[in-house]
């Protein structure tokens, strides 16, 4: 059931226990930036070396146009922009769910090494194995899974320390990062040629299926953190007061932990490991939002905008050359990991 009160929306379950808050600025800003999302996405359907105008775009996918539009727009620049935005809100989401167990908004899957995770075991099955696919998903699922339990394991020790959680996650990236270079030195020249486009972070040449399986993902982490959501403000509180305060919190904590790898993986399995994203969407949110509630559904509009307008800058800054989106991402999103350090060293932690 969903009720409403002066400053949010509340989604009860059985008992009439709250289940899930979304406040009502954090709902108009989802909105609004999710509207701002399509658009650009609406444009990204428009602009390219065949530009087609806006009405046009509608009206082919209203079921009219000619045949050139269609294909233009359905089979090749669609599945692009639809992965684009199931990917970005992945990424953004991930990041979200890690920054705030860890209560450290360093922590992304990107800069502690679920990506470079998910990238080797995507990778090892298309350079190894042959595989392509739902094969890669399994793959990067596989590579983000085990290296999260790896980081987790080794950081957590009397509780979780966002800064061992980071320190641990930037030596095990850099031993991935050699793995993943090895494996491009055993693969055949168009093969390494187009696994390192992928590797940067590209939506060029997604079909229907990479959008299918971000979706999947989605639809499957979202009723996740609906439930989930009420505790991540018990978990900011640490590992041993969240132990006290509830019996759950280990077992939420896992549960939330595996949305986040899940996310990760899945979106690098579709997209690559787009860089930056996680880290980012975030924190913009965090700043435009007061409070500290969890703000996921803005942080997911937040992430679909930023990969969308990405793309459609690294298709048109430099056309008809077509760069990686994970370029675009980088040149951004490091001046905001610079900012964060250096507002960590200022006022002494990196909260």
């Amino acid at each position: 059931m969903i009720a409403g009160d002066r400053d949010a929306l509340l989604l009860r379950g059985p008992r009439d226990a709250v289940v899930f808050r979304l406040g009502r600025r954090s709902a108009a800003l989802a909105a609004i930036t999710w509207l701002l999302a399509g658009c650009a996405a609406v444009l990204s359907l428009s602009l390219g070396r065949f530009d087609i105008e806006t009405a046009g775009v509608l009206r082919v996918l209203g079921g009219g146009g000619t045949l050139i539009e269609y294909d233009v727009v359905v089979r090749n620049r669609l599945p692009r922009a639809a992965t684009g935005l199931g990917a970005g809100a992945a990424f953004a989401l991930s990041g979200a769910i890690l920054q705030r167990i860890a209560a450290n908004p360093l922590v992304s899957p990107d800069v502690i090494g679920v990506n470079s995770g998910a990238a080797f075991g995507a990778l090892a099955v298309l350079t190894v194995f042959g595989g392509s696919g739902l094969h890669t998903v399994a793959g990067a699922l596989a590579g983000a899974g085990a290296t999260a339990a790896a980081i987790f394991a080794l950081s957590a020790k009397r509780g979780l320390s966002g800064h061992r959680l980071v320190l641990v996650g930037i030596g095990v990236a850099a031993m991935l990062t050699s793995g993943v270079s090895f494996l491009l030195t055993r693969a055949d020249y168009h093969g390494a040629t187009a696994a390192a486009a992928w590797l940067t972070g590209s939506l060029a040449n997604r079909g229907g299926l990479h959008a299918a399986i971000i979706a999947a993902a989605l639809a499957a982490a979202v009723p996740a953190l609906v439930v989930l959501a009420r505790h991540v403000r018990l978990l900011e509180l640490g590992d041993e007061l969240a132990g006290v305060l509830s019996r759950h919190a280990g077992r939420a904590r896992t549960a939330l932990v595996a949305v986040a790898v899940g996310l990760a993986a899945t979106a690098t399995a579709a997209a690559g490991p787009i860089g930056f994203i996680a880290l980012a969407a975030p924190q913009i949110v965090r700043r435009l939002l007061p409070g500290r509630g969890a703000a996921f559904a803005p942080t997911a509009a937040v992430g679909a905008l930023l990969t969308v307008s990405a793309d459609l800058a690294a298709r048109m800054l430099f056309a008809p050359v077509e760069l990686p989106v994970g370029a675009v991402t980088g040149v951004v999103g490091a001046p905001v990991l610079l900012y964060l350090l250096a507002r960590a060293n200022r006022i002494g932690h990196a909260g």
